[in-house]
């Protein structure tokens, strides 16, 4: 008896239905809910961790980076979740989007120091830059006030009796400010800043995509049909969509690492793109020489000369080719960037220089983030990403994710009734 009691009261007999509304809000199809956790890659297994944390609703939850690997629906609804979330929540995020959307308060970390601040992040930067400029004016009112009282001290301390004595007064009143500890000078924390190099010009079209279709195997699903559209140097663009919609898939065939199944795609014969993404640096040993890592992948090639000559076919000549691949930039001075989700691992300031940056590069830009501010800043156009093809969003980024918000409001009852049915 005590035992059903208890299953009442935590609404056991809605666990199923519970836990199935929280993987399907983080992406998750009925197939993949059904596989085991060994046949799901990494980043699966973390929403399912993510998941499971929701699901028990303990009395605090910790989340270190909760929204990398999630596409912008799953985003919303995470930050829906946890807007009216009853538990204690302490939570890392490089997004400012998603930290105003979410946090009551926020505690700041600066030179091993904690310091607490309320409201969320917006109202945390206006009230740590007050403070900070306060700080500054206590700061030079002090030293004006030391370097004085020293100038006093050195001019009179050996004058008249009277003169004396102020100085020594003066010096007294010095001693006790230092003891009493001086206001210290603000220091910025160090940030990384971004360059993309001139990129020159290269006449419209730069890419053109005509009647293209992609399926991965034959008479396998088909991911893009008939897509029609061109690209040039203007070009500032944001995909964005669910996941599996096709995202990176496309910048893989703008860049030829994928070929259409029908239709074409043409580059202008000059056009070079830097390309990155995710896993770029997995795959890449970014310490070695372009001709090392060469000699490494392809180790039936034993003449350096002869791989060099094969490296000088892409543009890479002289010291370019002994150069450590980090100090190379991606694409030799591209007129087109292609990023996929580049902001994971990269503070809110980086990634706020990384706008900036983008934002002064020359050339077009075609951008994969879930990160809503940064394609705030960077995009002048939402391109969405769905149901086998792709269509301009009306509005900017903000109207998409009011957007979102309303189709989680739309689908909920819908989920409830299949889940029930299950």
């Amino acid at each position: 008896m005590e035992l059903a009691n208890t299953l009442r009261v935590c609404d056991a007999d809605k666990a199923e239905m519970k836990a199935s509304r929280i993987l399907h809000s983080l992406d998750f199809t009925p197939a993949m809910q059904r596989k085991k956790l060994k046949d799901l890659s990494g980043g699966w297994r973390m929403r399912v961790a993510l998941a499971r944390a929701l699901f028990i609703r303990p009395s605090m939850v910790l989340l270190d980076e909760p929204t990398n690997h999630l596409d912008l629906d799953a985003w919303v609804w995470l930050e829906e979740e946890l807007r009216t979330f009853k538990r204690i929540l302490v939570l890392v995020s490089h997004s400012q989007d998603f930290l105003n959307g979410v946090s009551t308060n926020i505690i700041h970390v600066h030179h091993r120091r904690l310091k607490h601040y309320t409201g969320n992040y917006d109202q945390y930067v206006k009230t740590w830059l007050e403070l900070e400029e306060n700080q500054m004016k206590r700061f030079h009112w002090e030293q004006d006030q030391i370097a004085h009282m020293k100038n006093y001290i050195t001019g009179f301390g050996h004058g008249s009796a009277n003169l004396a004595r102020q100085a020594q007064s003066k010096e007294k009143t010095l001693q006790k400010m230092v003891a009493s500890g001086l206001t210290e000078r603000v220091v910025s924390d160090k940030t990384l800043s971004f360059y993309f190099p001139p990129c020159g010009k290269v006449p419209p079209p730069v890419i053109m995509v005509e009647n293209v279709s992609f399926e991965y195997i034959k008479d396998g699903p088909c991911i893009y049909n008939n897509l029609e559209f061109g690209i040039d140097l203007d070009t500032r663009v944001a995909l964005v969509g669910p996941n599996g919609a096709g995202k990176s898939t496309l910048l893989k065939l703008l860049t030829g690492e994928l070929l259409p199944t029908d239709g074409m795609i043409w580059k202008h014969p000059h056009v070079k793109i830097g390309r990155y993404h995710q896993h770029l640096q997995e795959q890449l040993d970014l310490d070695l020489s372009p001709l090392e890592y060469m000699m490494k992948c392809y180790p039936e090639i034993k003449e350096k000369e002869e791989m060099r000559k094969i490296i000088g076919r892409y543009d890479l000549t002289g010291k370019q080719q002994v150069s450590p691949i980090r100090n190379l930039s991606d694409g030799q001075n591209p007129h087109m960037l292609f990023l996929d989700e580049p902001t994971n691992h990269l503070d809110i300031e980086t990634i706020d220089a990384l706008a900036d940056a983008i934002n002064e590069f020359e050339g077009g830009t075609m951008l994969v983030s879930h990160d809503f501010r940064l394609i705030q800043q960077v995009a002048q156009e939402i391109w969405v990403c769905e149901k086998q093809t792709i269509t301009k969003w009306p509005g900017d980024i903000l109207a998409y994710k009011e957007h979102l918000k309303s189709k989680l409001v739309d689908e909920e009852p819908q989920l409830t009734k299949r889940t029930h049915n299950v």
